[in-house]
């Protein structure tokens, strides 16, 4: 069976960079170099990609498990699994 989106863990991948939006997340990479953006509003930041948590112990820990609809943190578990398939960051 398929683990979920949200219950992997993620890192920056080298020659990334990521900084807080107003609307979420800005990712820059050198390959390229590129910019992606990740609509999280204020559901996740920078510190998410130290590769300690998934997105579900994130909003938890964080307590906005309750306060992110479902199809919005699967939205975000979908753009996180998006930017690992661009190489923008690597799950552990």
């Amino acid at each position: 069976m398929m683990e979920p989106r949200t219950a992997s863990r993620y890192r920056l991948a080298a020659g990334t960079q990521v900084r807080e939006e107003d609307f979420g997340l800005l990712f820059y990479t050198m390959a390229g170099p590129r910019l992606y953006f990740l609509s999280s509003g204020c559901a996740l930041d920078s510190n998410f990609f130290e590769g300690k948590l998934t997105l579900d112990q994130w909003l938890a820990k964080r307590d906005l498990q309750n306060s992110v609809s479902e199809a919005r943190k699967s939205g975000i578990g979908k753009s996180l699994q998006q930017l690992k398939e661009k190489g923008v960051i690597l799950e552990c």
